[in-house]
This record gives structure tokens, sequence and C-alpha cells, in this order.
């Protein structure tokens, strides 16, 4: 298809504008999601927060984002899709109006909940916007994940330019936030709808995945690249923070590395996957993750530290999406079953960061970082196990 023909939707004003405006939402939803793992040793260090809780909340971001992934599904069937998400978007200041002011735990606590509701919302909304503008178009969808993983990238970076005066910069990062926030929202405000009601769906299909062995598969898969994923993203800076094995500034600057990987690594995923069969490049992935988690948590050179991060970062990233893929046929046969695979598989995201933090509390911040091995081990047992099974299938 010529390139003409892939951006003709944005000779329309309307949908031009509507595009833009998705586009730098969503680019401001990677800082939120980002600030979360990036601000945690600084509001634990100003909190006097022990390892157990700063475990908790960062599962509470889960916990609202999947929390939001249905309810921000329902609530426009009953006022209409821009009031349903400039309701949820005012949760994006307010999770920060709490951090800053807030006196006490269960502040910080909600804040987090709130972060995760907010981002959650954003990305049901945009995902869902940007496919009904250029429906078949993938360069849109992919496009976007890639101003998301601009805005990931570039928060620990302003974080540390906040913070190069004194630690008390992190307050400055947060009502920077705040006011990203309320941009946001500005921007929501400012997008065209058309089309703003939303009919109700009608559940249909059978539980018949439940007999289904790729379901277990696949579920377990994405369950366990969940726990690693939210376990390093939520903890890695505070990880190296505490140690010592990188200095502080430096240490922020390592989600950064992680986020250029990730995105370098969804689009080679996208690229190799034209060019060789899933089944192969899958396992390459697991044991990629496997091997570089390694060698980020047991070097103590500053070069090979990075380079674990960076070969996690890359091999992690085409992970889910190809999982993914290999239950399309079966999310095609029973519908209702990609609700189960999200649901079951996002309680790996909820439940890792408080472990980690429980056993970060008893016995430290390494044993609990530690943890995350066994996960990425059992994560490329189960990759394997699901090419397996997808081989004898296909003979």
């Amino acid at each position: 298809m010529s390139e003409e023909k892939q951006m003709d939707f944005l000779q329309d004003k309307i949908k031009k504008k509507q595009f833009l405006c998705n586009y730098s939402v969503f680019l401001l939803n990677g800082m939120l999601a980002l600030s979360i793992g990036s601000l945690l040793p600084f509001i634990r260090d100003a909190r006097g927060l022990d390892y157990a809780f700063c475990g908790l909340i960062v599962s509470l971001h889960s916990v609202g984002n999947l929390f939001s992934s249905f309810t921000a599904g329902l609530l426009p069937v009953a006022i209409g899709r821009k009031k349903s998400i400039l309701f949820f978007n005012l949760f994006f200041a307010l999770s920060y109006v709490l951090i800053i002011f807030g006196n006490h735990n269960w502040c910080i606590a909600m804040a987090f909940f709130l972060t995760g509701v907010a981002r959650g919302a954003t990305s049901n909304f945009c995902n869902t916007a940007i496919n009904s503008l250029a429906p078949g178009k993938a360069w849109t969808i992919n496009g976007l994940h890639a101003m998301f993983s601009v805005g990931a990238f570039l928060f620990p970076i302003l974080l540390t330019l906040f913070t190069a005066t004194g630690e008390s910069g992190w307050i400055t990062a947060c009502y920077f936030m705040l006011a990203m926030g309320i941009l946001s929202w500005i921007l929501y405000a400012m997008i065209p709808m058309e089309n703003d009601r939303v009919e109700k769906e009608k559940k249909g299909g059978s539980f018949g995945f439940f007999s289904e062995p790729l379901f277990y598969l696949c579920v377990a898969t994405l369950f366990f690249y969940l726990c690693a994923e939210q376990g390093v993203i939520g903890w890695m800076i505070t990880y190296f923070k505490d140690t010592g094995f990188l200095p502080a500034s430096l240490s922020q600057m390592t989600a950064s590395v992680l986020w250029v990987m990730i995105l370098a690594g969804r689009l080679t995923t996208a690229w190799l996957s034209t060019r060789m069969q899933k089944e192969k490049l899958l396992p390459i992935m697991g044991v990629g993750l496997v091997c570089f988690f390694f060698l980020l948590l047991f070097s103590r050179s500053t070069v090979w530290i990075v380079i674990g991060i960076m070969g996690f970062g890359y091999s992690m990233a085409g992970i889910y999406p190809t999982t993914v893929s290999f239950a399309g046929n079966l999310i095609e046969k029973y519908p209702i079953a990609w609700s189960f695979i999200l649901t079951i598989a996002s309680i790996g995201s909820i439940v890792m960061p408080s472990i980690i933090g429980k056993i970060a509390e008893t016995a430290g911040i390494f044993y609990g970082m530690g943890s995350i091995v066994v996960v990425v081990f059992i994560d490329m047992v189960c990759i394997l196990a699901l090419v397996r099974y997808l081989k004898k299938q296909n003979q």
C-alpha cells in the first residue's frame, strides 16, 4: 500500500486533530507510567516508608490499571466516551495532588492506585480511538505505542535534571507531572468526538477454551512475564540506588535505557515476525530474558550492568505481543477467552511487586530483586512448553 493511502485519513481535519491529540496524550501516559518506579525511592526516603509498603503501593498501581481496563469499557455506555475519559483522566492530576500534599500513607496508596486508573483508562481510550480512525493500518497503533515509549524514556531524564540541585527536586518533578495531568485533561477536552455514544455489546461465546491446553500455556507465559516486567520496572531504580551498585543519578537513567531498548525490541520483533517463524523467535526472547536478567542482577561493573539492562529490555519487548498472537485463533473462537487471559495474567503484575517488597523488608533489597530469577526461569520454561505444543499441533 502506498504511503499516500496509509496517510489518507489525515486529510480530514477532524481526524487529524483526533490523531495528534491522542498521540500527545499517550506520550504523557508513558511519563505517568514510568513516574511510579522513578519517584518511588524519593517518596520512600521522604515519607520513611518500608519496603513492604512500597511493594504494596506499586501493586496498587497495577490494580488500578486492571480496574480501569474494565470500567473504562463500561462507563461510556452510560455517559458517552468523552465524558467517561474526562472523568477518569482527572485522576492523573489528583494522584499528584495526593503525593505532594498528603500527610498519611493512605494518601500515597490512593495516589498510586489512581495513577493506575488514569493510565488504564487512557490506554483503553487511545487504542480504541486510533484503531477506529484508521482500521487495518498497523503503523498507527505501532506509532501510538512508540509515543508511550518516548514518554517513558523522557521522564527519568527530566527527574534527573529536577533532582540535580538536591533531593527535594522530586517535589518539583511531582508539580511538573501535576501540570502534565492538567494538560492531558485539556487535550482530551479538545478532541472532537464523532459517534460518542457506545452501544452495549452482547457477550457471546462459550467457555470451551477451559479445555484447551493453549489457553493455560498462554496464560502461564503472560502471567510470569508480567511478574518480571512489573517487578523490574517498579523496583529497578530503588534496587540500584539502595545497593549503591550504581550512583543515584545513573540509577534514574537505567529506566530510560530500559525503555529505549524496549522500543528497539518492539520494532525489531515487528520486522522479524514477517521474516521468520514466531515459534523460533519466542524461545530466543525467553532465553535472552533469563540470561540478561542474571547479568543485570549479579554484575558489579557499571558497563556490564548497563549491558544487562539493555539486553533485558530488548528481550522482553516482544514476548507479550508474540504470545498474544499465538492465542489469536483461540480468542477468535471464544471471544470471552481474552478477558480471562488478561485478568489472570495481570494478577502477576499485581502480586510480584508486593512479594519483592516483603522479601526486601526481611532479607534485603538484593534478595527481593533476586526473587525475579525464579520468575524469569519459569517464564522461559512456559515459553518452551508453549512452542513445543504449537509445533505438535502443526504437524
